[in-house]
């Protein structure tokens, strides 16, 4: 294990994509910078999800979009992305609504087009006679999620950056209105800035400095087949799947719905059986020409959820040291551009590229203190059904 250090200009808590993101942009500045993680690097759903760089809708959409193409010449590692996506639509309505999305890219200079039945199975050779049409997004991507943790994680040690793994923060020191050290159950380090990224874990740590963070946690599963022919876009998303074919032919899918979690289960995260046969399904309409693949493994990864499904990207009043980072449940693709934006948040005082205002924590001043049980966000028994729609 890792010496102890004393100290640094930043602390990170959360080795996931976020935060060795984030310590990345800072080493790589010539900043001292820690990331702390009670587990190992990339271990939760930053490790464990389905790969896709393709958040229209998010402000860091379009800084997302211009770091990915150059991250492994950036990061000096691969990453394994692939760029372009491509959604397939089974009737009328889901073509309808995939194209807000085209839309929406359009707005900000991304470009995307209709695909008739025909066009859409060409594109998709494992699709079959269900599909009605689809979109070819001429943005996003995919990438694999163990090779981008790790990835960062080597540049930011190669800049000076220093990961401490399988060590727990207990708490913080606070001298004023600032935290003057992180608490490990190793020691503390001593900081002159904190960066709280630890997915579900932020809560629990945040409410350490009075800080509410709004959030309810839930298992998210991918399933695995077996090595499947090449398709020429290995980025196809649709019935309600998100995904990607890896390099050796894997389709990895997951989708809802995720089950909802006590807070104490947060970290044991096995795969869910009685999801694999609901998604499996929905994975062999989405490619009936190869339905019938072998399931050679699957896995779970806990993500984090806000009130209204946005990630939260901000610096309170107290302590004036911290900026809590939480992306409920989309940190992977927006990492590149979430790490550059709290790099500036921490060296600059605000994100100097995009507009972050709506990822701010003061949204939630008026929630209702029993919002999670209205919307249905909280783990059930059994035989109550247990899974979010």
């Amino acid at each position: 294990m890792m010496e102890m250090p004393r100290g640094a200009d930043v602390v990170v808590i959360g080795a996931g994509a976020t935060g060795l993101s984030t310590g990345w942009w800072l080493a790589r500045a010539g900043i001292s910078v820690i990331v702390i993680d009670s587990g190992l690097v990339g271990w939760g759903a930053s490790g464990r999800n389905g790969g896709g760089c393709s958040h229209h809708f998010s402000p860091l959409f379009v800084e997302e979009q211009r770091l990915w193409p150059q991250l492994d010449d950036l990061l000096g590692y691969p990453t394994e992305f692939r760029p372009k996506r491509i959604r397939l639509a089974f009737d009328a309505h889901q073509l309808e609504l995939y194209g807000a999305a085209a839309r929406n890219a359009a707005h900000q200079g991304f470009g995307a087009r209709l695909l008739d039945a025909k066009e859409a199975r060409e594109l998709v050779p494992l699709a079959g006679e269900n599909v009605c049409g689809g979109y070819f997004y001429d943005f996003g991507g995919h990438a694999n999620p163990h090779r981008t943790v790790q990835a960062f994680a080597w540049a930011m040690q190669d800049h000076g950056g220093q990961i401490l793994q399988e060590t727990k923060v207990t708490g913080f020191r606070r001298v004023g209105g600032r935290i003057a050290a992180v608490v490990t159950e190793r020691g503390e380090i001593i900081c002159q800035q904190v960066v709280l990224a630890a997915g579900p874990g932020t809560q629990k740590l945040a409410a350490m400095v009075d800080v509410p963070v709004p959030m309810v946690p839930a298992r998210a599963e991918v399933l695995v087949t077996e090595p499947l022919p090449l398709m020429p876009i290995g980025g196809v998303d649709g019935n309600g799947l998100y995904g990607r074919q890896t390099l050796r032919g894997n389709l990895a899918y997951g989708g809802g719905p995720h089950e909802w979690l006590e807070d104490d289960a947060v970290f044991n995260t096995p795969s869910s059986t009685p999801l694999m046969p609901f998604l499996a399904g929905r994975l062999a309409t989405l490619f009936p020409r190869v339905a019938h693949a072998k399931i050679i493994r699957s896995w779970a990864g806990v993500i984090e959820n806000t009130p209204d499904g946005r990630p939260v990207i901000d610096r309170p009043a107290d302590p004036g040291n911290l900026v809590i980072a939480t992306l409920s449940s989309i940190g992977f693709g927006l990492s590149p551009a979430t790490g550059h934006a709290i790099a500036q948040i921490v060296t600059e005082g605000r994100c100097q590229f995009a507009d972050l205002s709506s990822f701010a924590l003061a949204r939630f001043r008026n929630l209702e203190s029993d919002w999670a049980e209205i919307q249905g966000w909280r783990a059930r028994p059994p035989e109550t059904a247990p899974f979010l729609a």
